[in-house]
């Protein structure tokens, strides 16, 4: 399985960016899979439903299975998992797209930028250390040595780069 980062500010359009990406990769044949993490608490439950029941009642975990897919919930009072461990518990694909998890190193990341969004909101119009590249939709967007530019209106060229990355690591 081979992971790539999505990161950027709330609202500037990873999301949108990782949903187009997914779906180029897929019709070209790829197993893709993803991991959103938030900051915010999340629920997929509801009150009254049994499986929240089950939940409330004090299961650490309540699986939940339908004809035409499975959830599973954990109960994490420890916190939220550490990255590796989530991946661990994937099925194999040839593609893990990640949005969140900042803090995670050990994956190449592709900065979101958007040249609307960055005049709106100065403190995004800087590139963080460590990605690998920036999709952005501003041509005169000044990139460091080193760092890839992405055309953020082609998710086919976000994809293409994605396929080398994997394969440039392949070689070594």
């Amino acid at each position: 399985m081979f992971p790539v980062g999505f990161s950027g500010p709330s609202g500037v359009g990873k999301t949108t960016l990782i949903e187009k990406v997914l779906a180029r990769l897929v019709s070209r044949g790829r197993t893709v899979s993803a991991i959103k993490s938030s900051h915010h608490l999340t629920d997929i439950d509801r009150p009254g439903k049994d499986s929240y029941r089950f939940r409330t009642a004090g299961a650490g975990e309540v699986l939940l299975v339908g004809p035409e897919r499975w959830a599973l919930m954990k109960e994490t009072s420890e916190g939220q998992p550490e990255f590796a461990e989530l991946l661990a518990r994937m099925e194999p694909a040839d593609f893990v797209l990640v949005e969140g998890y900042k803090s995670e190193e050990n994956i190449p990341r592709i900065y979101v930028h958007r040249k609307d969004f960055a005049a709106e909101h100065p403190e995004a119009a800087s590139i963080p250390e460590g990605v690998s590249a920036v999709a952005t939709d501003d041509p005169d967007l000044a990139v460091p040595e080193g760092i890839h530019k992405l055309d953020l209106n082609s998710p086919g060229a976000v994809a293409n780069f994605i396929v080398a990355l994997k394969a440039n690591s392949d070689l070594i």
